[in-house]
């Protein structure tokens, strides 16, 4: 039976209650990487792997994302309160350039408060914002954080990188092997842009109706 919005509202506010913080999280895949694990339900050799090299890139986002001025005195300017609870897994490949972007927005802005969870552990809430029936990740669920209604979600790719993917699946008709490292290759050379773009789009658009 599908859930209510009001069902989906009282998931996420128990989620975001129990959820751990960015710092939270880095420590929680340091250590599946160091025992070559993973989080989720499913254990494999395939994803210890990504999981391994998630943290590596974690680290490497965390050192070299920058902002621009510009988009710093944006997000410093958008102060409507808001949680921000991301679903992911250690070994998703789309996950480190996303939550990296978002974790340096909530540190530039007080009004965010960014949690995360693991979507194996929440299938209710998972199932509730699929894209396109999959339960694709990253996927950001964003709250007001005085009423706890869900105002609307974001992921699991920008539309950029989607786009890679689709025309990928086009031409071949299924995602190759060497596909995954064309898609990491292209999220170092955007630089997390493409993320931090669309939320942008999303926080002025949320700031605008408190401003009605």
């Amino acid at each position: 039976m599908k859930s209510t919005a009001i069902e989906i509202q009282e998931f996420a506010k128990q989620a975001f209650d129990n959820a751990m913080t960015y710092a939270d999280y880095r420590v929680l895949v340091a250590k599946h990487a160091a025992s070559f694990t993973s989080t989720g339900h499913t254990q494999t050799e395939a994803l210890s792997n990504y999981t391994v090299l998630n943290d590596k890139r974690m680290k490497r986002w965390d050192k070299t994302l920058r902002f621009t001025a510009e988009q710093e005195g944006e997000i410093k300017n958008l102060d409507r309160p808001l949680n921000w609870l991301l679903l992911t897994e250690s070994w998703c490949g789309d996950a480190p350039p996303a939550v990296a972007v978002m974790n340096r927005i909530a540190e530039l802005q007080p009004a965010i408060t960014l949690k995360i969870i693991l979507r194996d552990d929440n299938p209710q809430l998972m199932d509730a914002f699929l894209t396109n029936g999959s339960k694709s990740i990253p996927k950001l669920i964003i709250q007001d954080s005085i009423t706890q209604e869900i105002l609307t979600s974001w992921g699991s790719r920008s539309a950029a990188a989607q786009q890679l993917v689709d025309d990928h699946k086009a031409q071949y008709g299924e995602i190759k092997p060497s596909f995954k490292e064309e898609l990491q290759m292209w999220y170092n050379n955007d630089k997390g842009k493409s993320v931090v773009a669309e939320l942008l789009i999303l926080l002025k658009a949320l700031n605008l109706e408190t401003q009605r």
